[in-house]
């Protein structure tokens, strides 16, 4: 913890620790985005001020440089694209992006394959990247080819006028069947790879209504307010009900292996947003990939 230099009081959060760090405010961005930086022990966000006085805390990762490899993902389609933004429907095993220890398939990799070109705003690994899925959640996701589109959209997540819909398999019977998880979440204070409920975290709100109900685990419908990482898969844990296959967040791994599910069982299923040119709301639907279907056609029997 240091204290927040007399000259940097008032700053924007973003701004100010690029200053002290010497980092570029992107870079300050993405720490911030991650929950990296904390002001009083409590976690902020890159656009608040730095108030005069208290103590400040960073915590990141020294990034390698990122490249974005050029490689086809099998299985990822395009759903919806013009001039100012494309819309895929990316499988799981895939992250949106190139980052420090993953060497796997990103969907700008993907993208990059196919000849497609994305706006140049954000740090380089993460161009034209205005929302993330975890690399084992399956569905719907935005990447904006102009710069306009970027900067719309980044304000449309933010500003919390994005539909973002998911269907996931929850271990057990949540009760109430339909409800509100308002929980901060933060880095879990023992596990650095993991988040987790705590007090000092970041405002996280999730909306769920049971679909169907069988007798080891309930379909929901989930819809977010907020976009933290793994917010679902860390609500869902919180309330004792982790989602089916999700054994860092302390699901029972006999029950993934007989539905024979080999990740979360969570799908981004709907995504709706306006236009960021035409201003038009436009919305996407993507259907369960077949390995979710089969474990539900499992449960079923």
């Amino acid at each position: 913890m240091i204290p927040v230099p007399d000259g940097l009081a008032g700053e924007r959060v973003d701004a100010g620790v690029a200053k002290l760090l010497g980092l570029s405010r992107t870079r300050v961005a993405g720490i911030a985005d991650d929950g990296g930086i904390e002001v009083d022990f409590a976690v902020v966000e890159r656009s608040d001020r730095l108030p005069a006085g208290s103590l400040l805390s960073i915590r990141w990762e020294e990034a390698r440089e990122a490249e974005v490899v050029p490689i086809e993902v099998p299985g990822m389609t395009v759903v919806f694209e013009d001039d100012d933004v494309i819309v895929v429907d990316k499988p799981a095993g895939v992250a949106a992006h190139p980052s420090p220890g993953w060497t796997g398939t990103t969907v700008v990799g993907g993208l990059a394959a196919a000849g497609v070109r994305v706006s140049t705003s954000g740090a380089a690994e993460r161009a034209g990247v205005v929302h993330r899925l975890d690399a084992g959640t399956s569905g719907l996701m935005v990447v904006t080819k102009s710069e306009p589109a970027y900067t719309a959209l980044k304000r449309a997540f933010k500003e919390r006028t994005v539909d973002k819909v998911y269907l996931a398999l929850a271990q057990g019977h949540p009760d109430p069947t339909a409800g509100t998880i308002d929980a901060p979440i933060g880095r879990h204070p023992r596990a650095e790879h993991r988040f987790a409920v705590v007090t000092d975290g970041r405002p996280s709100v999730t909306h769920y209504e049971t679909l169907e109900a069988f007798r080891a685990a309930t379909l929901v419908e989930v819809h977010l307010e907020t976009g933290r990482t793994h917010q679902i898969r860390v609500h869902f844990s919180h309330l004792r009900h982790p989602l089916v296959g999700d054994t860092m967040y302390g699901a029972d791994p006999a029950l993934a292996a007989r539905l024979r599910i080999g990740r979360q069982w969570l799908h981004a299923a709907r995504l709706g947003f306006a236009h960021p040119t035409t201003g038009e709301r436009v919305s996407f639907d993507s259907a369960l990939p077949p390995e979710l279907q089969h474990g539900l056609d499992l449960l079923a029997e």
